[in-house]
């Protein structure tokens, strides 16, 4: 019985060229199509999309529910409303709406007419929902755990030990504190498969694969050995199999008391050959250590 190949949830079938199976950001090179409204989730989407993003949801919605009430009180005629500018009964109504949507309600303008007072009250109550609503999300938003795993702009292939070794590093980016972080690399490569191709994937065994604590940087390393996949491989070769590395890494957040996990890759023109990392960490003149985020990725040749 032939036992199944390694494959972490991206699929063996591969036809033409594709860019990377793990965006930049950690994200997948995934396009979702043939999904319906139902399967559509407001909540996830607005919890998940980027800060810019959700305030222009909210300010977006904040406006196009004022501008539709007050379009609803200048229909009910002139006499629905009383107070106000004389200038312009339109603004009139939109300042009305916005004072019932926000429940401000400064006095100045008031509704005169019973079916004015009616969609004021039900105004008022869309508002109160509305924000509270709003508040939800902003809340979950905030405290969402996620990591801020800052990774080497380039992993290198080294001298290591009397041979050689794959290493990339990794420094938390956040002040936060994560205890036992764990990492995991698989090589992912295209070979030739009855006249099409199929992608390969194959652990990589790490020299150290958890640490206790994710205080400084931690290179990992991959020592290359006989048996391993990378084993004589040139810079030709990983191109040839359209290499990739797939990282995902996985740390308990003191903080929240919750895991977080975040991914990565490396493709095969971001791996830079007979190089070595510089130090991003010194002891200053107090005895303290000093740990510099911005030099993660930073390399010397050889």
């Amino acid at each position: 019985m032939q036992t199944a190949k390694f494959d972490p949830g991206l699929t063996q079938q591969y036809s033409g060229a594709m860019r990377r199976a793990i965006n930049k950001d950690g994200t997948f090179n995934v396009l979702r199509h043939g999904t319906g409204w139902r399967d559509v989730h407001p909540y996830l989407h607005l919890v998940s999309i980027p800060w810019p993003a959700f305030f222009s949801v909210l300010l977006l919605g904040y406006i196009s529910v004022n501008i539709i009430f007050a379009i609803a009180y200048w229909m009910l005629g002139p006499d629905a409303l009383q107070g106000g500018l004389t200038a312009s009964r339109f603004f009139n109504c939109v300042y009305f709406s916005s004072q019932t949507l926000t429940t401000v309600g400064f006095g100045s303008i008031a509704p005169r007419s019973h079916t004015a007072n009616v969609l004021a009250a039900f105004e008022a109550l869309i508002g109160l929902l509305g924000f509270a609503v709003a508040t939800g999300l902003l809340v979950g938003r905030v405290s969402r755990p996620s990591a801020r795993i800052g990774f080497s702009e380039h992993a290198l292939i080294t001298p290591y030990q009397g041979g050689t070794s794959l290493q990339f590093r990794m420094v938390n980016r956040r002040a936060n504190t994560l205890l036992e972080p764990e990492v995991v690399v698989a090589l992912m490569t295209v070979d030739p498969s009855d006249g099409g191709y199929k992608r390969n994937y194959e652990l990589l065994t790490l020299e150290r694969d958890k640490i206790l604590f994710f205080a400084l940087t931690w290179t990992v390393v991959h020592p290359i050995a006989v048996e391993g996949p990378l084993y004589g491989k040139t810079i030709a070769d990983l191109e040839r199999l359209q290499a990739e590395l797939l990282i995902l890494v996985k740390a308990w957040d003191e903080t929240f008391s919750q895991n977080v996990n975040q991914r990565f890759s490396y493709r095969f023109d971001e791996i830079v050959w007979n190089a070595r990392f510089q130090p991003a960490f010194a002891v200053d003149d107090g005895g303290a250590m000093v740990l510099d985020v911005s030099r993660v990725g930073a390399y010397e040749n050889l």
